[in-house]
């Protein structure tokens, strides 16, 4: 675990690089129908202020919560491939060995010999 939170980068694994938020990707005038510019630079900030406001008093209502959920949730993905889901693959693992073997040594007997006589056959003729 990390031991300090980056306030900076808050997203280094670019999880979230999908999301646009910004007003330059939510909003946008075409060459022939601006508005007045105040009214364009007050929409700039109406919608800065209250996607900020909006944002941090959500999760200040709600993040703490959301994120200790999404903790043990990931604590109980971690505790279930651990003590349940790794163990039983490795048990396959072991069973299909067994069973891979049975398989490898049946076609040594059933199959390998008509597969030598048909080598022993086309053995026989020459270019």
């Amino acid at each position: 675990m990390a031991d300090k939170v980056d306030l900076v980068n808050r997203d280094p694994n670019h999880l979230n690089d999908h999301i646009k938020v910004q007003f330059e990707d939510v909003l946008a005038e075409p060459e022939g129908a601006h508005s007045i510019d105040c009214v364009w630079k007050l929409a700039y900030t109406c919608f800065s202020c209250w996607l900020g406001l909006c944002y941090k008093i959500s999760t200040l209502l709600c993040g703490i919560f959301i994120a200790a959920e999404w903790g043990c949730e990931f604590a109980s993905v971690a505790f279930y491939h651990v003590w349940f889901i790794t163990p039983m693959l490795k048990m396959c693992e072991i069973n299909c060995a067994v069973f891979s073997k049975m398989t490898r040594t049946c076609l040594a007997c059933c199959i390998e010999p008509c597969c030598e006589a048909c080598g022993q056959f086309f053995h026989n003729f020459k270019k």
